[in-house]
């Protein structure tokens, strides 16, 4: 079952495109990472599949129906991100309590377990909960609340690292145990590639790749060696990213269009082939220069 489907997604704000003819389907039961550098267009998507925002174009199916002031949508899904508000009168462990009210497949045992584990003071506010307690809390109520679609967007802003590591944890545990769909946006792709089934990278907008984590780890592999020969080696491949190292080694990406037999070759004419990281991968992708950072400092 498809829970979401976009077909010519379009998203426009004063004449600029946040989200331009964006086409994919989310199935069920499946974390996906949404990905994309800043300005990508991946809070706009987000909002528009939680049913915050109206599309300008295009067609989005969440649940079989638009989400834009949808009730079903609403009574499904859960927006998580370092915003959430929530009544200011109410201390935590009473918005916690009032959480079972909202969301059907409310697990107040689950809520209170992690509440404790994290050290929440019982009677404290939300409003004056620091960024990265902020976060913990609301993260806890995006994992009690086992709606049916779940969406985090950026969910460990302000978390130090053994505090994601927690939520990382948590999120697989609970998904393992309680299966749902969900949506993982997130600048920590090293983080949270293990969690991930699938991939949406998006840029300027647009769907860049969307495919199996497991694919994209082959995706695409690197070249190191002598310039001439990683030159040759790569010609006619799909060039992703290259950097100098030195007066005559090169590294490449490209797009892994070996045979193992062809491998076998550039490893004895002396190349060492890698593989590319996702999160590399998706940085290389996205950037606007082969070289990277590079190209600023190659004609001084």
């Amino acid at each position: 079952m498809k829970v979401i489907e976009c077909k010519d997604l379009t998203k426009a704000y004063i004449g600029k495109n946040a989200l331009n003819q964006l086409s994919f389907s989310i199935e069920e039961n499946k974390i996906t990472g949404l990905v994309g550098r800043n300005g990508a267009g991946k809070t706009t998507l987000l909002k528009i599949i939680g049913g915050f925002l109206k599309e300008t174009s295009g067609t989005i199916q969440v649940f079989s129906e638009r989400p834009f002031n949808s009730l079903n949508v609403s009574a499904h899904s859960i927006f998580v991100d370092d915003k959430m508000s929530f009544p200011p009168a109410l201390q935590l462990y009473e918005l916690l309590e009032a959480a079972g009210s909202f969301y059907p497949n409310w697990d107040m045992d689950l809520a209170e377990r992690l509440f404790d584990y994290f050290s929440f003071d019982r009677k404290a506010y939300h409003q004056r909960l620091s960024k990265g307690k902020t976060s913990t809390f609301n993260m806890i109520v995006g994992l009690a609340a086992r709606c049916p679609l779940t969406i985090f967007d950026e969910p460990t802003t302000g978390m130090d690292a053994v505090v994601r590591k927690d939520f990382y944890r948590a999120l697989l545990k609970d998904y393992l145990a309680f299966p749902r769909t969900i949506i993982l946006s997130s600048h920590h792709l090293d983080e949270i590639e293990d969690l991930l089934e699938d991939i949406l990278l998006i840029n300027d907008g647009k769907k860049h790749l969307h495919m199996p984590m497991e694919e994209l780890k082959e995706w695409a592999i690197g070249i190191k060696g002598a310039t001439a020969t990683v030159l040759e080696w790569s010609d006619k491949k799909e060039l992703i990213y290259k950097n100098q190292i030195g007066a005559d080694t090169l590294y490449a990406v490209v797009k892994n269009d070996f045979d193992e037999p062809s491998l076998m070759k550039a490893s004895l004419a002396g190349l060492k082939i890698t593989s590319v990281s996702a999160s590399d991968l998706c940085v290389y992708l996205t950037s606007e220069s082969k070289g990277g950072i590079d190209n600023v400092f190659s004609d001084r």
